[in-house]
């Protein structure tokens, strides 16, 4: 069996494999002509329950075959032009090779002394990513699984930072488009989900900083404690970007911690065109940044940023076995004292929720040394253009109702038709539509409700996307609705 280890010795078997592997997946992306197969649960789950994982097939070849009939087969393949769905983005290839080197030197960044050169990629990619930002030289952050965790941390150090032992009186305001990872938090934190008073959203889906002000102001004078505000820089629906020097002055008046969810629009940090967009972030005192949406990430590549890195100190624990705590300096009175600068040792456990963690920084850092932040901005660009004629394509085209003119590359819109039909029909043919789409294979897009009703969703991730496939997926929604309505006439 120890011929199955990476080492000196086997470093052939390794190429091999590998090399076997990257063929596999090279084929299958060359050979793929939909996002999807369209197979159902049922469907597959039989050959992957036939799979007797204690009797191993001793052979990488023979498990690569395997592999083909349980999972590469029936992927699904964001790299295709018409997968329209979740926040899923195509990967860049320099990423891609950087996933590879990671995952077999395998250095886990939480201590120095298991990762050296890994520690200082990470955080000169920290250090750039506040210097987009717009943070000072105080600034600090450590990458992380991904916008849940990132923030749940946000959060952690504001009710810190809120200096009350009494938890019932914190409050966390949001806007009603911001991702439910605030609600989640809350209720981790001990806080509960009704410590989260959600702020409704414009006409254009960004948070009313109106009506925040004023539940601001009732909280303060109920004697509650305004813990955070949460402005959200890209909602998962709408690509909609919160008023960021509104919420700023106004959680700054009340004392209360800005936490900026820019999970999905991070990718304007690199845009040469569409920067301007995330002015006032700055004045945050945390951001959230998922480079595995807006980046060309494979996931995960996520990063937690802080303008005030002292804050971090909320996250630290010191293990004897791990990371120390270091021993003071005195004072000239004998008391007190600074940590030896000599013993300082740059581990990022001391700033992150994880223990054990993977060097996915590197990804960004290859991608970054042989694209440039320009070329990611690009193709970042190029997303949100295509999502400015999509909503010109929806605008025009008498079977669908869109909700609003996206800021990033998300457009919410809900087949009409030209008949009469109830909203509840109408809500039954879109859902229809979208899983018939599904199930054909040919084109995958995502559903969520607006106002109760549903509606149909393309978030648009893929700078090899068209107007025309948006068009023709358009076409084909319109087809699945029109013969389920007709059907369910008939059966009536």
């Amino acid at each position: 069996m120890r011929s199955h280890l990476l080492n000196d010795a086997t470093a052939e078997s390794y190429r091999r494999s590998v090399t076997e592997g990257v063929e596999r997946v090279a084929e299958k992306l060359a050979a793929t002509r939909g996002p999807f197969t369209g197979v159902t649960p049922a469907e597959l789950a039989p050959a992957i329950d036939a799979v007797d994982l204690d009797r191993p097939l001793g052979d990488a070849s023979a498990a690569l075959d395997e592999l083909e009939d349980v999972y590469l087969r029936d992927a699904v393949y964001f790299h295709h032009p018409r997968y329209l769905g979740h926040l899923n983005c195509p990967v860049v290839i320099p990423a891609v090779l950087g996933e590879a080197v990671l995952s077999a030197v395998n250095s886990s960044l939480d201590t120095w002394d298991q990762s050296a050169g890994g520690t200082l990629i990470e955080r000169k990619l920290v250090d750039w990513t506040n210097g987009r930002i717009g943070f000072g030289p105080a600034a600090d952050g450590v990458f992380t699984s991904g916008g849940s965790q990132s923030n749940l941390q946000a959060l952690l150090l504001a009710r810190e930072e809120a200096k009350t032992a009494d938890l019932s009186k914190l409050r966390i305001f949001s806007s009603a488009c911001s991702h439910f990872s605030v609600q989640k938090s809350a209720k981790l934190l001990g806080l509960g989900m009704d410590a989260v008073v959600s702020i409704p959203a414009d006409r254009n889906k960004r948070m009313q900083s109106v009506v925040l002000a004023a539940e601001l102001e009732a909280c303060r004078a109920e004697g509650l404690v305004p813990m955070a505000v949460v402005a959200t820089a890209g909602t998962t629906d709408f690509g909609s970007i919160d008023p960021l020097h509104e919420i700023a002055a106004l959680a700054d008046e009340y004392g209360a911690w800005m936490h900026v969810d820019a999970a999905y629009g991070c990718g304007l940090l690199a845009s040469p065109t569409r920067r301007h967009l995330l002015d006032g972030i700055e004045k945050a005192d945390s951001v959230t940044v998922d480079f595995h949406k807006s980046f060309f990430q494979p996931v995960s590549s996520s990063a937690f940023l802080v303008r005030d890195g002292a804050t971090l100190r909320h996250a630290t624990y010191h293990a004897d076995y791990l990371n120390p705590a270091l021993p003071h300096v005195l004072d000239s009175a004998g008391t007190g004292g600074t940590p030896m600068l000599a013993e300082r040792i740059p581990n990022q456990v001391d700033k992150s929720l994880q223990t054990t963690r993977r060097f996915d920084a590197l990804k960004l850092w290859m991608t970054l040394r042989v694209m440039g932040a320009d070329g990611v901005g690009s193709l970042f660009d190029e997303v949100c253009d295509l999502a400015a004629e999509g909503f010109a394509l929806l605008a025009a085209d008498p079977r669908y109702d869109v909700v609003v003119e996206p800021q990033l590359s998300t457009l919410v819109y809900r087949y009409i038709p030209a008949g009469a039909a109830s909203p509840e029909e109408i809500d039954r043919a879109n859902l229809h539509a979208r899983k018939a789409l599904f199930a054909s294979g040919e084109a995958v897009v995502a559903g969520t409700k607006v106002d109760g009703r549903q509606y149909l969703k393309f978030t648009l991730l893929n700078p090899e996307t068209t107007a025309a496939d948006i068009a023709a997926v358009l076409d084909l929604i319109a087809g699945h609705a029109e013969q389920y309505l007709g059907e369910t006439l008939v059966h009536a």
